[in-house]
């Protein structure tokens, strides 16, 4: 089998297409000297390795010989994963946003030889269809510019970087970012206006769950007590449980519904999205006391320990979205094929009565339930959603609802038997760090909310995998990816950023040192590479790579939060914990940079004005002075991590870090334990309540 250079690589999607016979390089300065010393523009296609798109693209352009022969002989292909390289990824969709008004993978950019983008889009199909020029015709016409106009194709390009470095320009620009509740006030209520009070959600379809914005909306709930804040969260939140996308027996979600109301979904399943939802459905559990929000963490996390686990104790990125359709035809693969069913299948494996039952709760009808099926990938087939509930079930078979329950959630543990034997989708088994932490954040917080050992155990092992296999404890550096026994690529500031976070996390529900004084190491660090100190806020990459046309700052809570968004909150939560002022003046730094955008566009950051309100809060400190696994202290965290308090922080005074803490903060050396007993010190601005050793009057000065 031909094979070209990406068969050297390690990402999963790079070596999607090493068997290609175009000739893709990887994104290295071999492939920007061969464009140079020939004269050609690169062709840069970007994606990642459960896009449903990149593989329909490479299965129409990039595996056809006519087009690769183009390709060979006019371009200087590049293949580039977008989880692997945000960096690159970042700078040339904000090109591609820019000039078509809109984004996605797979990303085609064509660049000059310096790699200055002049033309771009995102799927080409290989014919012309959709009302787009097929993707043989699309080269063939950039070619001849090529040839033809030069000046011309350099000139676009020289504006196009401009302009995309005026755009990337984060600074106060002498407008301060004040104190001032409005701007939250703006960030609800363009959510207020976007929400669709039927469906849950904001806007209109496609539907993302886009957790940013559910962590802002909980966040204003709990600074002004606005009840409409909480209620959108909340319908959102169910809506999308009860919908096709969540997997109803797998557990975990996928990654969009492509109607409004949440009931088909783009089947691949992404790490990122289960661990900010496990955090959204648990904060919903603190808030409520209500047992279905706990229930989806746990369908979220059980999932992801079950399935996407590594053997040492890391997560793996993604489930693809595409799967063969039975292990007989391999090569046929339809997207959501291992997750859908035929009613007869259901009777099959469930039997009678349960399968009826179990047909009545999820909606299955025996012709198939998906009636917008332009592709006809669903034909004869069910996507299971809560049609109905346990209640309305018994009612209509005349059963008690207990008994009903039980039968039910033996049928589908038997339809979950049988699809695991099924061809189970891809899976992309690299491990990054910041998404690590946000699965960390997750396990951590369900270990202490829920009350549950083993997911505080899976947070502290995965934690533990990206400092074993993915920190330089001598030079502080961080990597951004892990494969197959190999480590690489220098973290950028998510990496930075949202381990930090699952540190800090871990720390204000185990209260073990060691987290917390890496996350001051790795702030400290994050400082080093990332700041400026000059105009504020963090770039996303560190200073001196020369194959980036630029450095950006980003600041779009999208799918996953901005780096700088997480940054943030990590200076603000240190500062209350440390004492340390330069961790507060970052973080002021910042906010002012982003003051601006915070104002003209909140709805792009969501997760950056929760941080902003975390500044603004009256915010507690609460210490408790005892040993870490005594009882006491333990029977305190039950009571902290029963409430929903997002705007604190958690230290302990035990024998490991007294001496340390006070050196930050010498109020810290007069705090003791009573009587022998964990003491709790609930403060503001350490401004100190009376200590206690009762749990219930904690739990009052808690409120």
């Amino acid at each position: 089998m031909q094979s070209n250079r990406l068969i050297e690589e390690n990402s999963p999607y790079l070596l999607q297409h090493a068997h290609n016979p175009v000739d893709w390089y990887p994104w290295n300065q071999a492939a920007f000297e061969k464009a140079r010393r020939e004269d050609k523009p690169i062709f840069l296609s970007i994606g990642y390795s459960t896009c449903h798109w990149c593989h329909v693209m490479e299965r129409e352009s990039f595996e056809n010989e006519a087009i690769a022969a183009i390709l060979n002989r006019d371009f200087v292909a590049i293949k580039v994963d977008r989880e692997e390289r945000p960096d690159v990824d970042r700078i040339y969709m904000a090109f591609v946003q820019a000039t078509t008004g809109g984004g996605g993978w797979p990303m085609s950019v064509w660049l000059t030889p310096d790699l200055k983008p002049f033309f771009g889009g995102t799927y080409f199909p290989s014919e012309p269809r959709y009302g787009q020029p097929g993707f043989g015709q699309v080269l063939g016409r950039i070619a001849e510019v090529w040839r033809r106009d030069r000046e011309g194709i350099a000139e676009s390009s020289r504006a196009a970087a401009e302009q995309l470095s005026k755009q990337a320009e984060v600074s106060a620009g002498g407008v301060a970012l004040r104190p001032d509740e409005s701007t939250l006030d703006g960030g609800f209520y363009y959510f207020r206006r976007t929400f669709d009070a039927r469906y849950g959600g904001f806007g209109e379809a496609p539907k993302f769950p886009r957790p940013v914005a559910l962590n802002f909306l909980l966040r204003y709930f709990a600074q002004s007590g606005n009840q409409e804040a909480l209620s959108m969260t909340l319908a959102t939140l169910q809506a999308m449980a009860r919908g096709g996308m969540y997997d109803q027996l797998g557990g975990g979600f996928h990654r969009y519904s492509v109607d409004a109301h949440w009931f088909v979904p783009h089947f691949e399943k992404m790490l990122y999205d289960q661990g900010q939802l496990a955090s959204s459905y648990l904060e919903a559990f603190q808030i409520t006391h209500e047992a279905r929000y706990a229930e989806v963490a746990r369908g979220i996390l059980d999932y992801v320990l079950r399935d996407m686990r590594d053997g040492g104790g890391a997560f793996y990125s993604a489930e693809d979205a595409d799967s063969a359709i039975d292990a007989a035809h391999l090569e046929v693969k339809g997207e959501g094929a291992f997750y859908i069913w035929a009613q007869a299948e259901i009777e099959a494996v469930a039997g009678l009565p349960a399968a009826e039952w179990l047909a009545y709760r999820f909606g299955v009808e025996p012709g198939g339930n998906v009636a917008n099926d332009p592709h006809e990938e669903f034909t004869g087939r069910n996507i299971l959603c809560q049609a109905h509930s346990i209640e309305e079930t018994a009612t209509r078979f005349g059963r008690p609802a207990a008994e009903v329950e039980a039968v039910i959630a033996e049928a589908a543990a038997k339809l979950l038997a049988a699809r695991g034997a099924r061809v189970r989708p891809p899976l992309d088994d690299k491990v990054l760090t910041a998404w690590n932490g946000l699965m960390i954040s997750a396990l951590a917080k369900a270990g202490a909310v829920l009350g549950e050992p083993r997911y505080a155990e899976a947070a502290r092992q995965a934690a533990d995998f990206i400092v074993s296999r993915m920190y330089n404890p001598q030079t502080g550096i961080l990597l951004r990816r892990y494969r197959q026994g190999a480590a690489a690529i220098p973290g950028f500031l998510d990496d930075y950023a949202f381990f930090t976070q699952a540190l800090l996390d871990l720390y204000e529900t185990r209260l073990e040192w060691r987290d917390l004084d890496l996350a001051v190491r790795l702030t400290e660090q994050q400082a080093r590479l990332f700041e400026d100190p000059e105009n504020g806020a963090f770039f996303s990459t560190a200073a001196g790579d020369t194959e980036l046309m630029m450095r950006m700052k980003e600041d779009y809570d999208g799918a996953e939060p901005s780096g700088n968004s997480i940054a943030v909150l990590n200076l603000l939560r240190l500062s209350d914990m440390t004492g340390r002022s330069e961790f507060a003046d970052s973080a002021a730094r910042a906010l002012e940079a982003f003051g601006p955008r915070m104002l003209a566009g909140p709805a792009g950051v969501p997760q950056m004005l929760a941080a902003y309100a975390f500044s603004l809060a009256k915010r507690k400190q609460i210490i408790l002075a005892g040993e870490r696994e005594t009882p006491d202290t333990q029977r305190f965290l039950g009571a902290l991590h029963a409430r929903f308090l997002p705007y604190k922080a958690v230290l302990l005074i035990d024998g490991e870090s007294r001496e340390a803490l006070a050196g930050h903060l010498p109020a810290a050396g007069a705090m003791t334990s009573l009587d022998g007993r964990t003491t709790a010190y609930v403060c503001e601005n350490y401004a100190c309540k009376l200590p206690t050793t009762s749990v219930e009057e904690f739990g009052r000065l808690l409120q």
